[in-house]
């Protein structure tokens, strides 16, 4: 199954969200996003999931990672994009009871679902260390 996720970020922080109960991985954190229909780029289903979810408009950017993770008996293939809000931040989910803007660094504070945990991993890897004075 093809999908999509959005890292989208706002003021040095990225938007993870908690999938509700009844919904598959209920409990565990994603970026936001959901499957590609046969008609559409990724770009354009990551465009019309934020839309239907979160209820806001975005701007996706270039890709971040694509990897397939088996799940449950089938293999999950996840493009997940930088996106940025074209409009404040989403208020409530249709697919999630929690959301949190946390900093890169601080992702693997949360319990994250299989497809998503690659991406986390791949953003965590590539921020630049902090240095102190």
């Amino acid at each position: 199954m093809f999908v999509v996720g959005a890292v989208i970020t706002d003021a040095g922080k990225v938007l993870c969200c908690r999938r509700a109960p009844g919904k598959a991985s209920a409990g565990l954190w994603e970026f936001p996003g959901g499957k590609v229909e046969a008609d559409e780029t990724p770009e354009q289903a990551l465009a019309r999931e934020i839309r239907e979810e979160l209820g806001v408009p975005i701007l996706v950017g270039d890709l971040v990672l694509r990897a397939t993770t088996p799940v449950d008996g089938r293999e999950i293939d996840l493009a997940c994009y930088w996106a940025t809000l074209q409009q404040d931040a989403p208020a409530a989910s249709t697919d999630h009871d929690d959301m949190v803007w946390l900093p890169i660094a601080e992702l693997m504070s949360l319990d994250w679902a299989k497809p998503d945990l690659t991406a986390v991993l791949r953003l965590i890897a590539q921020e630049p260390a902090e240095t102190s004075d």
